[in-house]
């Protein structure tokens, strides 16, 4: 551990942060911001969203390119002002290893006006030492703390829990148990959060008593009474410590620096003349600090925690004995997901068909007439019924597959087996030489792709980042399960979820592959560097908390992808409408809306494409037609699907026979090696355009066309591979 700084930098984007977004109170006065901070997988997060509810929002921190979930705590203050409440990233220290860290670092040491007004600090009782450790740094800052006690249950299993009363006595901070899932002690929480305002300057302690019997405590005391007497923007006691380490130090006055120089190399030299210029001498301080902070922490468990208590193994330290060990690990973990592809694909069948046929039958013959009795014109009957009803009526049909995969996959969140993906995975990672932490990146990819960018920031390498980001658009995304669960169910029946799970597995080893081939060309100088992961403990899902989970990924699913399919699917419908040259017939027959798919715009472009993909057995121009708006979102494949063979046919099952029917004129036979070959190109190739953007942001504009271009190669290859090999057998 390290209490380094990084050097000279502006609190702008953390000070534009904390100003209020309008006002809150009777007389407008601005909502008092309250920072909750802590280790990762303490129940922070999880704490947050009982607090704020619905009244919450994700997006980047002012000045900053890290995400961070905000929202409002309403009915704390007396005076009717809500507090705003944000879930700083979870962090191991304020020595910034990773952008979030640094955005946690920043927050906290920005000027008094632009700081939080309260720090909430969630400490596991199961696991306190290294989360005393930044707790002694958070005090640092001066900032108002109140604690809350997390994961009691765990530790009282253990049988090493902590006494709260004792443990607020120690550490001089209201100490609050809570339970983040039911909502316990979250009053009391509030009680607390309005006293600490009330009062700030006794809620904060001015001495936390860390180097109380070290070394450090002589030389830190007067440098910190310089530190408040010259005019700079930081915290006293944060920029005394961070000077005293002396490595990459903030801006600070002169006469301040010197006088840091100075103690810094009487602590690395003790018995001997003090030299300001000694070189080791930030690094000797740095080490008797960080073993001041972890001797201060056992101090306090050791009088907070009963006399006689020994911890003793979990049910959770039992089975991951079992879940995480060598042989049994991997093994597990893909049963699991096929168990999750399958029941996924089993139970949502009968509620697509259901929806599909009252979406095609009911609601597309109801709009007909609806438009005739009104007289409406044939283009916009079209437009309507072809276009909107069909394109997004198709989509709409996979919402009970969404939430029935959204419902399982919050489960093993919420569980605490998501978690140990990370370690399974880590040898897996460590042949492309990356930390088992990359993963968890890559597994917020199977959910979506967009926001497994901004994951790559837990990583504290940029090299690590950079290459993450090239492979994160290889990752299974929602959009393309909808897709696979189509084409499979289509030309696979009931062994659709075994195909789907398939893709999930060979996305996996796509990554690996294209990984292997990235990392000596682009990133020779990448090295390996140990995993360091806390592990939530198991627990049984609430209701509330997996309700809540799945219900904000479907919003998300169909925010993003309703307004993206209806702009696609009325672009489709246009360009299907506009006769191709001289495709137009005398006295209108032919012209605009009254035009046969083959011999329209969008029918002779995509048939003018479909010969570069008959290698792999689907160059029909329905099928490149469903590329080519794939390209722009995932989603579009299955509703540029629907309007085509819509806008030929009349009446029966619009996608299953005729799609069949398709792949067997263009594969010479053999329509399920070539369906194989289409999902293994959806899998391959760009994910949409909102993954091309969010990669640019994230790793450039050089890399992500180099990236680009690779998925459209990738995907040719292997589709092209898996058709001529696959019709061997069907």
């Amino acid at each position: 551990m390290s209490c380094h700084a990084p050097g000279a930098r502006s609190n702008t984007g953390a000070g534009a942060a904390l100003a209020d977004d309008g006002a809150d109170g009777p007389q407008g006065a601005a909502a008092p911001l309250v920072a909750l901070a802590g280790n990762p997988n303490v129940g922070k997060s999880t704490l947050f969203n009982a607090l704020t509810g619905a009244h919450q929002r994700v997006g980047n921190w002012p000045g900053k390119t890290v995400a961070v979930a905000q929202g409002d705590w309403r009915g704390v203050l007396p005076d009717g002002r809500r507090l705003r409440v944000a879930d700083l990233p979870g962090s191991y220290s304020l020595l910034p290893d990773s952008p979030d860290e640094e955005l946690v670092r920043d927050v906290l040491s920005a000027p008094p006006g632009a700081r939080p007004a309260v720090v909430v600090f969630a400490l596991d009782a199961a696991n306190p030492a290294r989360n005393l450790y930044l707790l002694s740094q958070v005090l640092d800052t001066g900032i108002p703390v109140v604690v809350a006690l997390t994961m009691t249950d765990v530790a009282a299993r253990r049988g090493s829990a902590p006494d709260p009363r004792a443990l607020s006595r120690e550490l001089a901070l209201p100490v609050v148990v809570v339970e983040g899932r039911t909502g316990t002690g979250l009053d009391l929480l509030a009680d607390a959060v309005t006293d600490a305002l009330r009062a700030p300057a006794t809620a904060a302690a001015t001495d936390p008593g860390w180097a109380t019997g070290s070394p450090v405590e002589a030389e830190l005391a007067p440098l910190v009474r310089a530190a408040e007497a010259v005019h700079h923007p930081y915290p006293a006691r944060w920029l005394a410590v961070s000077l005293l380490c002396a490595e990459e130090p903030p801006a600070a006055p002169e006469p301040l620096t010197a006088l840091a120089r100075a103690a810094a190399a009487r602590l690395a030299a003790p018995d001997e003349e003090a030299d300001d210029d000694t070189a080791d001498a930030g690094a000797d301080a740095e080490l008797l600090i960080a073993e001041a902070r972890y001797a201060w922490a056992h101090r306090v468990i050791a009088r907070a925690t009963p006399t006689g208590a020994r911890p003793r193994p979990t049910l959770t330290d039992r089975v991951d004995r079992l879940l995480l060990s060598r042989s049994f690990g991997i093994p597990f973990f893909l049963a699991v997901m096929w168990g999750v592809f399958e029941a996924t694909t089993t139970l949502a069948k009968p509620l697509q068909d259901g929806l599909g046929d009252f979406v095609s039958g009911p609601v597309g013959s109801g709009a007909t007439r609806l438009l005739e009795a009104a007289s409406a014109p044939d283009w916009l009957t079209g437009l309507l019924v072809d276009g909107l009803i069909n394109g997004v009526g198709q989509l709409l049909t996979f919402v009970p597959l969404m939430i029935i995969m959204f419902a399982l996959l919050a489960l093993l969140e919420d569980s605490g087996y998501f978690a140990r993906a990370a370690f399974v995975a880590d040898r897996l990672m460590r042949t492309l030489r990356l930390p088992g932490r990359a993963f968890l990146p890559l597994v917020v990819g199977f959910g979506c792709n967009v926001p497994a960018f901004a994951s790559t920031r837990i990583l504290s390498r940029r090299s690590h980042r950079l290459l993450v980001g090239m492979l994160i658009p290889y990752m299974s995304c929602t959009a393309r399960l909808a897709v696979y669960v189509m084409i499979a169910g289509i030309f696979f029946g009931s062994n659709s979820g075994t195909v789907v799970f398939g893709l999930y597995v060979g996305s996996v080893l796509l990554v690996v592959g294209m990984g292997l081939l990235l990392r000596p060309l682009l990133f020779k100088d990448m090295r390996e560097e140990p995993l360091v992961l806390e592990l939530p403990p198991y627990r049984l899902p609430t209701l509330r908390v997996t309700g809540a989970q799945v219900w904000q990924k479907l919003a998300a699913f169909l925010r993003t992808a309703g307004g993206i399919i209806v702009a696609t699917a009325a672009a489709v419908w246009l360009l299907m409408a506009i006769p191709a040259g001289a495709a137009a017939g005398p006295d209108g027959a032919g012209g605009f809306g009254n035009v046969a798919v083959e011999q329209s715009v969008f029918g002779r472009v995509t048939e003018a494409v479909a010969p570069v993909v008959a290698p792999a057995g689907f160059g029909d121009w329905h099928a490149t037609a469903a590329l080519g708006t794939g390209l722009i979102a995932k989603e579009g494949v299955i509703s540029t699907l629907a309007q085509t063979y819509s806008a030929q046919e009349e009446g029966g099952p619009v996608l299953r026979n005729s799609l069949r029917a398709t792949f067997t004129q263009s594969s010479g036979g053999h329509p399920e090696a070539a369906a194989l070959a289409f999902l293994v190109f959806v899998l391959a190739y760009t994910p949409c355009m909102a993954t091309l953007a969010a990669q640019r942001a994230e790793i450039g504009t050089r890399l992500t066309l180099i990236g680009f271009g690779l998925q459209l190669a990738a995907a040719w290859l292997l589709a092209t591979g898996v058709f001529q090999l696959a019709r061997l057998v069907w």
